[in-house]
């Protein structure tokens, strides 16, 4: 019997290597609790991740009550001290189970507030934060009550994840038609019109058309530090594929001040007061927005590289310890500044059933390149958009500074490509 504590890791993937590797560092085992019927991107491997002593598949979504008396089993047997996901769609039964098991965690409440969109759309407003003009609508038919926003417009879905989904529209003659079609991706992969749906609904909200950034977060007994400031392009629509991520980003002073002033006053209105954030806002000029912010590492864990890269804390690490109850131990060190991160998301390029996957083993050679992560092969299918399939990889790289990353990003949109039967 070791005297290592037991954390669970709920969905993680396990080709997304980083929260493996953190817990590993936080000197735990873990319990995998892994999907029933995974996707290709989410299958078991044969041999498992570091530090995982179990796997166990739960329907945490189909079977939310069983799902909780069985880590509650569990529990009594070898005690949890921490259930920890990365998974946007899962955090609020880990909130509530970490509950159920006393467990230190973020509170149901906030776990609310950062998975339902129109919740925290209110919250953001109630706070006095830059927040676009919006309208949740809660079925489709209530598509008029949007039609007095300034066009264009993003529909999205209220408990979406990544861009599932989520649809810019440029005129009023076409958002009876676009909210039908967003909600009807909701019925097939959200659960919408089934007892299991969780916050169904949608946002309608005014589109900014300013740069895209991301922001990675620790907080830690209400106190706030935002480690990296990254740049995410300006995505136009119609559809909102991710492509690349580099930090930190450059910034002016101003625009830079709102971003921190909105990450942080969203942490109070949203009640999230321990554990990490990943925010992503648009910018109109040097004022920040808040698009939206999930308490979780973002990517599946593949923002640690970015943090990592540029202040040298880690970052799964320490969530893995906050989640515990844990002081993070990079509380009281200096905070490096090693250089630049990227992430290459592979773009989806099409849809249909894959053949191959071009030019990843040659990025891979690349001496600015930590890792190439592939979740999509040959074989796997991939929907259209605004349906979403999961991204066929990522390439994380560290370079000297910002330029450098940008023109390897470009390097890469002409040599990495994905080809369809």
């Amino acid at each position: 019997m070791t005297d290592r504590p037991l954390v669970a890791l709920v969905y993680q993937r396990p080709g997304m290597p980083w929260m493996f590797e953190g817990a590993r560092r936080a000197g735990v085992d873990v319990v995998l609790i892994h999907r029933p019927d995974p996707r290709p991107d989410e299958a078991l491997p044969a041999q498992l991740p570091p530090a995982v002593v179990g796997a166990l598949p739960l329907d945490i979504f189909g079977d939310a009550a069983g799902s909780l008396a069985t880590l509650a089993e569990l529990h009594r047997e070898r005690p949890f001290a921490a259930l920890v996901t990365a998974l946007d769609v899962a955090v609020p039964f880990t909130a509530k189970a970490a509950r159920m098991l006393g467990l230190p965690g973020l509170s149901e409440d906030a776990s609310v507030a950062v998975r339902d969109k129109r919740e925290m759309r209110r919250r953001i407003a109630a706070a006095g934060l830059n927040n676009p003009a919006y309208v949740a609508l809660p079925s489709p038919g209530g598509w008029k009550d949007a039609a007095g926003l300034e066009f264009p417009v993003v529909v999205k879905p209220a408990s979406g994840f990544t861009s599932l989904g989520v649809t810019r529209v440029d005129s009023l003659d076409d958002l009876e038609d676009t909210v039908a079609s967003v909600w009807d991706v909701c019925r097939r992969h959200l659960g919408y019109g089934k007892e299991s749906a969780a916050f169904e609904g949608l946002v309608v909200e005014e589109y900014l058309d300013g740069d895209e950034y991301c922001v990675e977060s620790l907080s830690y007994r209400g106190e706030v530090r935002i480690h990296t400031i990254g740049y995410k392009g300006r995505p136009e629509g119609p559809y909102f594929e991710e492509t690349v991520y580099r930090a930190p980003a450059p910034l002016s002073p101003a625009a830079e001040r709102s971003i921190r002033e909105q990450v942080t006053g969203a942490h109070r209105a949203l009640g999230v007061t321990d554990g990490p954030t990943h925010a992503e806002l648009r910018m109109r000029g040097d004022k920040a927005y808040l698009l939206e912010m999930g308490a979780r590492v973002g990517a599946s864990g593949g923002s640690h590289h970015i943090v990592e890269s540029v202040t040298g804390v880690d970052f799964a690490g320490e969530t893995v310890r906050i989640a515990m109850g844990e002081e993070p131990v990079s509380w009281n060190r200096p905070v490096e500044s090693p250089g630049v991160g990227a992430m290459y998301f592979v773009p989806v390029g099409g849809s249909g059933r894959i053949t191959n996957i071009a030019g990843l083993a040659e990025a891979a050679d690349d001496p600015r390149v930590d890792r190439v992560i592939q979740l999509l092969h040959p074989g796997d299918e991939v929907l259209p958009y605004p349906e979403y399939s999961g991204y066929p990889g990522f390439v994380l790289s560290r370079h000297d500074d910002h330029r450098d990353a940008e023109e390897f990003h470009h390097e890469l949109d002409t040599s990495v490509s994905v080809h369809y039967e």
